[in-house]
């Protein structure tokens, strides 16, 4: 019985993909459709009770048919590999550009562009692009079981330029950004002396810049209180008569609310401080085992519940028990790719799969821990469950591309690898280093 279940899983996942990340993804779907409808009250008030639901049934659907047709590409095929790496990362740097000089300005900063009635987020973008870059990069430059110093130079140089484009749009962006890339740098063979000094290097030089730029923040400020008058929107400044964008006051303010977060209790309620403190309430609310699926109570003063504070919802209804599973499902999909990429002789595949999962768990668990105040306020959506249109399309592209690796994975196996070298591009058929003896990591 044992082997004809083996065979069964074989055939799936050489036909479909990994069963195991298909389960993942439909039980996401679920989750994703009843608790959003669950937080929606603020836009069911406004919009109406079926707006919500029709709206992220609608960007579901659209991520489902990217998920369904990248699950059954080949990811070795050089139209998908161009698709993927290039066109992606102009696009992506375009956004980038175009949102910092024209972008729609939310609470105080430049987050998004419309596309054809769509709200376009660059910094969704760049946490799929950089995972392709770095897995081309990556596998470009094996070098006698570690990574050349010019794919070494490459790699940071990326990372430091989308990092440093996602930073006015939010710290947990770029610090997001960062953790995916150490990932992927360590398991693409990075010699671990040298990772450690490019980190030493990132903090020495990101902390001067902050430090900088909260200085020169600081003085424009004091410049501005003396020159400027206040217009209508309270979020915006004129200087001049140019807008100006400013965020250091809340950022500050919220890193601030969140090393002071024990005494939150003892605060009064505030505009700067609802969102922490509404989300207390529902988690204390939920307890053990939750109120129920569609009994929250704080879903009609928690503002973004349905999206920023999803997860705070989801304890409310579920308790702690739902919103450790939950996270127990995050991180069963980063377990189960790594599981993957033990199987792949190759380390594009290898990288393209843990970037993705490494991607997609990341950012749930940054959510939960900004839910949960072990991280500062900001917002950052829960992977296929809050409420948004790119989010949703960049998390489904990225499965799509997890079950292609695996589909193609599975097939290869299923060949005894015969295909690998044939079937791989020039120059990115280095093998895999997770397959590789270890050795000392330090010379």
């Amino acid at each position: 019985m044992t082997q004809e279940k083996q065979t069964r899983f074989s055939e799936i996942a050489q036909r479909h993909g990994d069963p195991w990340i298909w389960g993942i993804y439909f039980t996401l779907l679920i989750v994703s459709i009843v608790f959003n409808y669950s937080a929606s009250s603020r836009e069911v008030a406004a919009h109406g009770v079926y707006a919500p639901i029709i709206k992220q049934v609608f960007f579901l659907a659209a991520g489902g048919v990217c998920v369904f047709s990248l699950a059954h590409i080949d990811y070795n095929k050089s139209g998908f590999l161009y698709a993927m790496i290039p066109f992606l990362a102009i696009f992506t740097v375009f956004s980038l550009v175009y949102t910092m000089f024209f972008g729609d300005i939310i609470n105080g900063a430049r987050r998004s562009y419309q596309l054809l009635g769509i709200s376009i987020q660059p910094s969704e973008l760049a946490k799929l692009s950089i995972v392709t870059l770095l897995s081309y990069i990556l596998a470009k430059s094996q070098k006698k079981r570690d990574i050349s110093n010019g794919g070494l130079f490459a790699s940071v140089l990326v990372v430091a330029f989308y990092g440093g484009m996602l930073y006015s749009s939010g710290l947990t962006n770029m610090l997001l950004l960062v953790s995916i890339s150490a990932s992927m740098l360590l398991i693409g063979g990075v010699n671990f002396k040298k990772f450690i000094m490019i980190v030493v290097t990132f903090a020495v030089i990101g902390g001067g810049f902050y430090a900088l730029k909260h200085r020169n923040e600081a003085k424009q400020n004091n410049i501005s209180e003396n020159r400027t008058e206040q217009v209508d929107d309270p979020q915006k400044k004129a200087l001049g008569g140019k807008q100006t964008i400013d965020r250091s006051e809340t950022r500050d303010n919220r890193i601030k609310n969140w090393l002071e977060r024990d005494k939150l209790i003892y605060k009064p309620l505030t505009d700067r401080n609802q969102q922490e403190m509404f989300s207390c309430m529902a988690q204390a609310h939920g307890g053990l085992l939750g109120v129920g699926v569609g009994h929250s109570r704080e879903c009609a003063r928690l503002p973004l519940a349905f999206s920023d504070y999803i997860y705070s919802i989801i304890i409310e209804e579920t308790g702690l028990v739902g919103g450790l599973l939950l996270m127990l499902l995050y991180l069963w999909l980063l377990a189960r790719a790594a599981m993957i990429v033990r199987r792949s002789t190759r380390v594009l595949p290898s990288l393209l799969i843990i970037g993705m999962a490494s991607f997609i768990t990341y950012q749930a668990l940054f959510h939960m821990g900004i839910n949960v105040g072990t991280l500062p306020v900001s917002g950052q959506p829960l992977p296929l469950i809050s409420s948004g249109g790119s989010s949703i399309i960049v998390v489904s592209v990225a499965f799509g591309v997890m079950l292609s690796v695996s589909r193609t994975i599975a097939n290869y196996n299923n060949k005894n690898n015969k295909v690998d070298k044939a079937v791989l591009p020039e120059g990115l058929d280095a093998v895999n280093p997770t397959q590789i003896p270890p050795k000392n990591v330090w010379k």
